[in-house]
């Protein structure tokens, strides 16, 4: 009787599994005979904004017409690299079409670049998702067609030899097939998509920088970054919405190399798509989104605030670019969230490696050659805000009972050489500023000799501090103990 029984249970999943299978290829034969009548040209989108929903529209014949571009852009201030774009963006054009359209896909090599490319489409049903119909050189085009068959979030790129590095340059984006009917409505979107970047500099290293390759086959990733740039959706770029409202974000990631564990600080997933397909999954804190792949998520924002994006591999958000913001306004809604907000804490901390204070004596660097106060005070700028920003704020006013202000520091500007020991040193324990008493961690800082002297320079000659031009000799003294 029992043996009956698990035979009956095996029997009637192989049935369901028979029927699912079944339900999936007439759904896709179904899909491959849908007809198109009429022709359209694509609206197509650069991060973090998406074209118009598809909604109940029939099928068509969709025209996609995209402009592959090499051109110079910011990686982080003061840091330029060479991208590889799709449409001259990072990542490329955002694409939106519905089940049963036919696309023709023209894909043209501006002539000013230097290299061929192609393009993957993994929406795609044919050979190289369109690769072995679209490579194409500098100053022409090539046009193919395909029929979507597939609902889904797909990721597509470039796949010309050597493809990891085209996709590090940047040559990768999103195709959304809508279902027949389209997705449900929601009263935000937005293309969010995290890539790896390998350059010859470390993290902040200022200048323009070049691609790694070594780095990127150890997968030493120097930049993990949303949207191709680090703060592409921090500050005046932060991606917005209102108390109340539904926010869907569709979500790739390009790699090459590294897996994004996604995550909203201060919101749950209603719902995600996994791995961009039409499988849902309900009340998800964090969502993997493996290197070539893709999600949908979406939820309902119910309290004001900044919500923080981040890939919860954390030091990648907080160190390498990893990191967005959700900027919600509205009306508190205390019986849900009550608690003090601290909105500008959660910024990208830069590259510099930071370690526990110690009595370590860091090695006397060589004499370099001197900078003007106009130079000193730009370089400093840039490691405050890649060192310093996340913990003492823009303008230098610290957050109440955490971190001390560096503007009008009485504690400061009473000792240059104390200041600059901390900075080489870090700190622990009690400490008044202005009255208020501090007991926090400051975390000795792994900066040159020169670097030190710049990013000092800046603060005591910000904010009403008293003007001292540190020097490297200066800094070096310290570090010597004498």
């Amino acid at each position: 009787m029992k043996k009956n029984k698990i035979f009956a249970g095996i029997l009637v999943i192989l049935v369901f599994m028979l029927n699912s299978c079944s339900d999936k290829e007439e759904k896709k034969q179904n899909s491959a005979e849908i007809s198109v009548s009429q022709e359209m040209t694509a609206e197509l989108t650069a991060p973090p904004n998406v074209p118009r929903p598809i909604g109940r529209r029939k099928a068509k014949k969709l025209i996609v017409d995209m402009e592959i571009l090499e051109k110079e852009g910011t990686m982080t201030d003061g840091t330029t690299y060479v991208y590889w774009t799709f449409g001259g963006s990072v990542p490329g054009s955002f694409i939106r079409t519905r089940v049963g359209d036919e696309v023709e896909f023209t894909l043209s090599n501006h002539p000013d670049n230097k290299l061929p490319h192609n393009i993957d489409l993994h929406a795609v049903t044919g050979p190289g998702g369109g690769a072995t119909s679209s490579f194409v050189a500098p100053g022409h085009e090539k046009t193919f067609s395909f029929k979507t068959l597939n609902p889904g979030l797909y990721v597509y790129h470039c796949a010309t030899a050597p493809v990891g590095m085209h996709i590090a340059n940047g040559m990768y984006g999103l195709i959304l097939v809508e279902p027949e009917g389209g997705l449900p409505p929601v009263d935000k979107e937005y293309y969010v998509m995290q890539g790896d970047f390998y350059t010859k500099g470390e993290n902040g290293e200022p200048g323009l920088q070049q691609f790694d390759m070594q780095k990127a086959v150890d997968e030493d990733a120097d930049y993990v970054v949303f949207n191709g740039s680090v703060g592409s959706l921090t500050g005046d770029n932060a991606i917005t919405a209102n108390v109340g409202e539904t926010v869907r974000l569709f979500v790739g990631n390009g790699g090459p190399n590294l897996v994004s564990s996604f995550h909203v600080i201060g919101e749950i997933f209603d719902n995600v798509y996994m791995e961009g397909g039409m499988k849902m999954n309900h009340d998800v804190q964090t969502t993997l989104v493996p290197a070539g792949g893709a999600a949908i998520v979406e939820f309902r924002v119910d309290v004001p605030g900044t919500f923080i994006l981040v890939d919860h591999s954390i030091f990648r958000a907080f160190n390498k670019g990893a990191l967005g913001m959700l900027k919600v306004t509205g009306d508190e809604a205390k019986t849900i969230y009550s608690g003090t907000k601290q909105e500008g804490i959660y910024l990208p901390e830069g590259g510099g490696i930071q370690t526990m204070p110690d009595d370590g004596k860091v090695k006397t660097e060589t004499a370099s050659t001197d900078k003007t106060l106009e130079e000193k005070m730009e370089s400093g700028k840039q490691i405050y805000m890649n060192t310093c920003f996340a913990c003492h704020q823009a303008e230098g006013q610290g957050i109440p009972k955490a971190f001390p202000p560096l503007a009008k520091s009485d504690y400061l500007n009473a000792d240059v050489n104390r200041a600059i020991g901390i900075v080489l040193n870090g700190k622990t324990g009690e400490i008044t500023v202005n009255g208020e008493v501090y007991n926090s961690v400051m975390t000795r800082q792994s900066l040159s000799a020169d670097e030190v002297a710049d990013v000092m320079t800046y603060i005591y000659n910000s904010w009403d501090n008293n003007k001292t031009n540190v020097t490297k000799a200066q800094v070096e003294q310290v570090k010597s103990g004498h």
